[in-house]
């Protein structure tokens, strides 16, 4: 092998696999929206990086993006930086470069019809209310993509301004049960991406 072909070898070795998943977590970016109830998205990737060894953060998609290889499968993880409304843009910018499939585009985001300590994982559905997955399922043009929606609970008493409960922190007795929620996560994340969805159905819902 001359010069040339060995660089050039070198080279390809040098560059990360593409990703065949999108592993993506809903939340608003800035210190201001840090442990919020609608940041459980970024809380949840918080957890899975603790698990699986991250690139550096890298910035692009308007997202802050990392890699991992998860259930043996190159992944793109992606906190949206567009703040929670526009999160479509992020994601569907990356799907779109990278083409995948919607069916291995996983979201993780809050839900306030599950309480705290609670999760649920879908093959699909609607976006239920929540204005990051509307974002998604218009940008992508399907609402046919597996999520994870962690449980951040109800509203105190229905006179109470939705805006103001999502964007309110979690207590400490709230993170002592999401801690395993995330733990859960994670596992349930990695069965989803090894085409085991119907058992990690079973097990976390």
């Amino acid at each position: 092998m001359g010069l040339f072909e060995k660089l050039k070898a070198l080279s390809e070795q040098s560059q990360p696999t593409r990703p065949e998943f999108i592993i993506a977590g809903l939340g608003n970016p800035g210190v201001a929206y840090e442990n919020t109830r609608h940041n459980a998205g970024f809380l949840a990737i918080d957890a899975l990086e603790k698990k699986y060894s991250f690139t550096p953060n890298e910035h692009k998609f308007n997202a802050v993006c990392n890699r991992a290889v998860i259930g043996g499968k190159s992944c793109l993880i992606m906190r949206p930086q567009t703040f929670m409304n526009k999160s479509g843009e992020a994601i569907s910018d990356a799907m779109d470069f990278y083409e995948i499939d919607p069916e291995n585009i996983i979201v993780i985001y809050d839900d306030i019809s599950l309480d705290v300590g609670t999760m649920r994982i879908r093959r699909k559905g609607s976006a239920g209310g929540h204005n990051g997955m509307k974002s998604i399922i218009a940008l992508c043009g399907t609402q046919d993509f597996p999520r994870v929606k962690i449980g951040i609970g109800a509203k105190p008493h229905p006179d109470y301004d939705l805006a103001d409960w999502v964007l309110s922190r979690f207590s400490d007795e709230d993170m002592k049960k999401l801690s395993e929620v995330f733990n859960h996560t994670a596992e349930a994340v990695e069965l989803i991406i090894k085409g085991e969805t119907g058992e990690a159905m079973n097990r976390f819902n």
